[in-house]
């Protein structure tokens, strides 16, 4: 079974840091592009950040500057580093696979996805 399993939610007060953690098992990694998303209560899932099989990134707006994606390619993992959170950024966080190499943030690109881990950031 294809898995991606994320890790690192959590509650934080806002101004605060968390790093996500997304690592891939049964599943081509370094070939492909990554992508974090993201889900709050009653809105449709956004795109937050990508990162290219060769390590280029690209971010939404509303994290530019705050949150940076990384990967490492020899441990199937991509991470997401969140600083600066605000209370706004609650939601459910969860990774994707893509189907090609270079980052897109349309969710139709991706067609693998994990669980999710919650991100709490209180006031």
């Amino acid at each position: 079974q294809v898995l991606l399993v994320e890790s690192g939610g959590g509650l934080v007060q806002a101004g605060g840091s968390l790093r996500l953690s997304c690592t891939a098992s049964r599943l081509s990694f370094s070939s492909f592009a990554m992508g974090w998303f993201r889900q709050a209560p009653g809105k449709e899932r956004e795109f937050i950040a990508a990162i290219s099989w060769s390590g280029g990134s690209f971010y939404a707006d509303s994290v530019k500057g705050r949150f940076t994606i990384s990967r490492d390619n020899a441990k199937n993992t991509v991470y997401l580093q969140m600083n600066s959170l605000k209370p706004e950024d609650t939601a459910v966080y969860y990774c994707a696979r893509s189907i090609q190499r270079y980052s897109d943030s349309n969710t139709a690109s991706y067609n693998y996805w994990g669980q999710g881990t919650q991100v709490t950031v209180s006031s």
